[in-house]
């Protein structure tokens, strides 16, 4: 395998559970690309894995070809890996738009972005433009200066997937970003994210049980069941595989 993100032979293990399984998959190219597959199947672990959070027990993983399993998640941040959690994860009591400006900050993390943001009006200018333009695009500009407690739960979860936008990562990985979102906020959310890759032509792996969001927003499916891939290509193909139905559409 050799293409941006590459997971050879991954396993993970929690006492006598194997939460992962020798799993293997490549995102070869820019896209956005849905990980399926029944609780428990090892989704949100291999999301640590690639992330840091979790070092595997065995197999590799590799961003551009470099590898950086066991790499602390700060330093994947830097090399562009971003991602959404279960839970939604913003910063209540400030604004809208303190919420996106933080997590450019948090996520950049250089000293000499940092003394931008505190030293030059025109470099804040600028990331409080860019704020404001993707909060637009979402449909939540009207709240930039209210806190995000204003929000419901689902516009939380598109403010933090904006926030981890305003890092600008090259991969982004966004873990189960239908779940709580009513069907209104759920077209926003397809079109803005079609929208971004189309912008920024980066990698979207999204984990997801919404069936029909991600099978009409992805390219192609990578499938897991009991800690290993089951299946990877496009969704049509996916949708009419018989293992695949079995062990999870079915």
């Amino acid at each position: 395998m050799s293409g941006i993100l590459d997971i050879s032979g991954v396993s993970k293990k929690f006492g006598g559970i194997q939460a992962v399984d020798g799993a293997s998959f490549s995102l070869g190219k820019p896209g956005i690309y849905g990980l399926i597959g029944p609780n428990g199947a090892g989704k949100t672990t291999m999301f640590d894995i690639i992330c840091g959070r979790q070092v595997p027990d065995a197999g590799e993983v590799r961003f551009h070809a470099q590898r950086i399993d066991g790499v602390k998640p700060y330093k994947l941040a830097r090399e562009g890996l971003a991602r959404t959690f279960q839970e939604c994860r913003v910063l209540p009591e400030e604004t809208c738009l303190n919420n996106v400006l933080f997590a450019a900050q948090d996520k950049r993390l250089g000293s000499e972005v940092l003394q931008a943001f505190t030293r030059s009006a025109t470099a804040r200018r600028s990331a409080e433009l860019e704020a404001r333009r993707l909060l637009k695009l979402i449909d939540i500009e009207r709240y930039a200066d209210d806190p995000a407690s204003a929000l419901s739960y689902g516009q939380r979860r598109l403010l933090e997937i904006v926030s981890c936008l305003m890092s600008k990562p090259r991969i982004l990985l966004l873990d189960e970003p239908a779940s709580g979102i009513n069907p209104t906020l759920l077209n926003t959310l397809h079109d803005f994210l079609v929208e971004i890759y189309e912008e920024t032509k980066i990698v979207f792996l999204i984990v997801e049980h919404n069936m029909e969001f991600i099978m009409s927003l992805a390219t192609e499916i990578v499938v897991m069941h009991q800690g290993r891939v089951l299946a990877q290509g496009a969704p049509e193909r996916i949708q009419s595989d018989k293992n695949v139905i079995d062990a999870y559409l079915g």
